[in-house]
């Protein structure tokens, strides 16, 4: 198969050469700030040459680069709220690359107004459409159930994200269902990041250095997804001293240890080794026996445990390598319902490499996860699904005056198992090996007050025999230094589908397939479709606002044309049946999120409107997670003399998700399968339902729910806190509907008022 790129591709390897012909002329100063005391990297500060234009804001990982710094005696400064400024003398030569090592002191200043200004930055500085990045400050805002702060509790605040329950809760990110979103820790896909308790991911909070979600539009450094990207980074462990974390409260007990084992030491050529071990266990199989007794069952039946470990290794002249692993492990027991347990078990290896004397950096990163579900249903039909693979992904960067290139490769490869039996009693399975390479480019150019970003990516889908080209494009225009106009969007292509059925009573399992490779059909239709993927396009405006210096307003229409989803086929009566449908959708939305921050309040603010639909060549319906209007309003207030006081308030309101009515009930009696001696005249079969024809053509009640909690934090000496934290979750106890047993015609509702007391040591 022949592919004929597109021009744009080639201009944006012209613009690559480009910029190594200009570094030639003058020369380039990089490296990495760390805080003196503690060894962490400060992100979001500027650093700059003190008689030149040339400046950089450093990453999450403390980076910085100048380009284009001319020949002769320079100055590099650098200048960030809560830190002293410090300038280190340096002697530029034409084509010469230096690598520089910033140590930088703490100043009397509080952090709050340090990320406010480097965030505020770092929005006119990147493109970033429909990107929230958060930090574990923006986590630890929330009010925690049990006292302990978790993503799982955090990303549903955010605007076009749909959570859809306490117990056993997916995620849908602006009209994309799970399966449509990649979550990642550290570069390895998470199959199954939540627990079946929804209040909890497979995350320590305490190791989380960044979060990016990307509800839509990104560009070509990501892929394999058609809906959004969760990014997820870990920090490393302390290089300057041992530590200790313990935490404990009704739900969960934790403890995180880290340290150096190579401390790290002030100077070049001065590198460290870290450690960094955590684990997490549920107890609130057991406490819930005592403390919350009146829950209906008389216990909450998750059980779950997670482990992870990181060791880093740092030069002195930034490069750095990182070696992790994790398991995590769940299981849940509804009474007369359902059993599910599923495991995860993984790792794998990052790395940043500095070239000496060459302006290029080089990262990389391998990784292996093995996921494993089974479930029980009531009617003792098992059904289990396994995906195991590795991923290997190589970047590169070049930095131009005002510009820059990324572009790299990338290899993954898994193996998807899946074993199940539908209503019908035909058994569907699948067993599949499937190779994924890809290549991409991004260019990232300022142009005056405008900033462009074109890229292109390639995706061969090798089991498929398939090559998807995808165009990306996002820009943003500094109308003024308030006022930020941005679009993005793009193509996107998947190989993997699940099983989800919107009519289980509970969306425990999901069992994960690869893209048929056997023939499949544009929906209901007997014409083949043109390819064997999922498919969509993103096209997404936005509008920033900075009222103040501390308030900023976003606001981001969206749609989302899902062109091809592929679905199991669910209704399957014979061996000759296709095993996969397919079908089209549509996701449109506006999103606007209002935040303000100083260094005692944090006030965050969303509204979500939405539509999203699916069309099955017979019907369009509404999926069951379009929730029209969906309300958030989240507010942390510091008190007292020292700023050791917190509390912390969340309220959410959504309208009712969409669902299929019942028409009626039928006695299903399997002729076939009992033989000519049957007497179904006199026997009695199975209950049936008859469901409405139109489906989810009904909507259940509104959801809200308000929780509430405060923290002291006690001060003990040096390095040593102990935070304690009062919480209720659901605090006027709102009957929110859990799902509606529709053969004992009773309505189960999510979890009720939960007070807890938790408290979290550090040493």
């Amino acid at each position: 198969m022949i592919i004929r790129f597109p021009n744009t591709v080639l201009i944006l390897w012209i613009m690559v050469l480009s910029i190594s012909f200009a570094q030639a002329q003058t020369g380039t100063i990089r490296g990495k700030v760390f805080d003196k005391e503690t060894g962490k990297p400060v992100d979001y500060a500027n650093v700059y040459v003190d008689d030149e234009t040339q400046g950089s804001l450093t990453d999450e990982e403390g980076f910085y680069n100048i380009t284009g710094v001319t020949e002769g005696e320079h100055v590099l400064s650098f200048s960030s709220i809560g830190y002293d400024s410090i300038g280190v003398a340096f002697t530029m030569r034409a084509g010469k690359v230096i690598t520089q090592t910033l140590y930088v002191t703490t100043a009397s200043v509080t952090l709050g107004d340090v990320v406010v200004s480097g965030k505020k930055q770092l929005k006119k500085k990147k493109v970033l459409v429909s990107t929230v990045r958060l930090s574990p400050k923006d986590l630890k805002a929330l009010p925690s159930t049990g006292g302990e702060a978790d993503i799982a509790q955090y990303l549903p605040v955010l605007p076009g994200v749909i959570f859809s329950g306490d117990q056993g809760g997916q995620l849908y990110i602006r009209g994309g269902s799970p399966i449509q979103n990649m979550i990642m820790l550290d570069g390895v896909p998470i199959y199954n990041p939540f627990h079946s308790i929804g209040f909890f991911s497979v995350f320590e909070t305490e190791t989380i250095r960044s979060i990016d979600v990307m509800t839509g539009g990104f560009n070509a450094e990501f892929g394999g997804r058609i809906s959004a990207i969760v990014d997820i980074k870990t920090r490393v462990g302390d290089k300057k001293r041992h530590s200790l974390t313990a935490g404990l409260n009704p739900f969960v007990g934790k403890l995180l240890v880290e340290g150096p084992i190579v401390k790290l030491k002030e100077g070049e050529h001065k590198g460290s080794i870290s450690y960094m071990f955590t684990g997490k266990q549920s107890i609130i199989d057991l406490t819930s026996k005592q403390l919350y007794s009146y829950v209906p069952g008389g216990q909450i039946p998750f059980k779950f445990d997670d482990f992870f470990g990181k060791i880093s290794l740092v030069s002195g002249t930034g490069s750095k390598f990182d070696f992790f692993g994790f398991q995590f492990n769940d299981n849940v027991a509804f009474t007369d319902l359902a059993s599910y347990d599923w495991k995860t078990t993984g790792g794998g290896m990052n790395f940043s490499l500095l070239p000496k004397g060459s302006p290029m950096i080089i990262n990389g990163r391998v990784g292996y996860s093995n996921y494993q579900s089974k479930t029980l249903s009531e009617a003792n039909e098992p059904r289990s699904s396994g995906i195991n693979g590795f991923n290997f992904d190589l970047k590169f960067t070049n930095f131009g005056k005002k510009s820059e290139v990324n572009y790299g490769l990338g290899m993954k490869g898994f193996k998807t198992t899946f074993d199940f039996k539908n209503r019908y009693g035909v058994p569907i399975g699948q067993e599949e090996n499937t190779t994924e390479i890809n290549a991409f480019v991004k260019y990232k150019q300022q142009l005056g007050n405008l900033i462009i970003e074109p890229g292109f990516r390639l995706n061969y889908y090798a089991s498929l025999n398939t090559f998807s080209p995808e165009g990306r494009l996002g820009m943003k225009y500094n109308i003024t230094d308030y006022l930020r106009l941005k679009v993005a969007g793009g193509m996107y292509s998947q190989n993997l589908t699940s099983t989800v059925n919107e009519r289980d009573i509970v969306n425990l399992f999901v069992g994960f397939l690869s893209g048929p490779e056997s023939t499949i059909y544009k929906p209901n239709s007997t014409e083949k479709a043109d390819h064997h993927l999922q498919t969509a396009w993103h096209a997404i405006g936005g509008l920033e606002i900075d009222l103040t210096s501390r308030l900023e307003l976003n606001i981001e229409p969206y749609v989302k044309e899902f062109t091809q989803l592929i679905a199991l086929n669910r209704n399957k009566q014979t061996v000759q049946e296709p095993k996969f449908v397919t079908e089209t959708g549509r996701a449109l939305g506006l999103d606007f999120s209002m935040k303000y921050e100083t260094p005692i309040w944090y006030v965050w603010g969303t509204y979500s409107l939405g539509k999203v639909n699916r069309d099955d060549g017979e019907q369009v319906y509404n999926t069951n997670f379009d929730r029209r209007h969906n309300v958030n309003f989240l507010t942390t207030y510091s008190f007292g003399h020292d700023k050791s006081w917190e509390a912390s308030m969340r309220w959410n309101f959504g309208t009712g998700f969409p669902f299929t009515r019942t028409q009626g009930f039928y006695q299903d009696i399997d002729i076939h399968n009992q033989g000519v001696e049957y007497d179904y005249l006199s026997e009695n079969g199975d209950l049936g339902i008859q469901y409405s024809s139109q489906r989810n053509d009904g909507r259940l009640p509104t959801y809200h729910r308000l929780d509430l909690s405060v923290k002291k934090t006690i001060k003990m000496f040096k390095h040593g806190s102990l935070d304690i934290t009062a919480g209720v979750t659901n605090a006027y106890n709102r009957a929110n509907i859990f799902y509606f047993d529709r053969v004992k015609y009773k309505r189960v509702n999510q979890l009720p008022t939960l007070p807890s007391i938790g408290m979290v040591l550090k040493l």
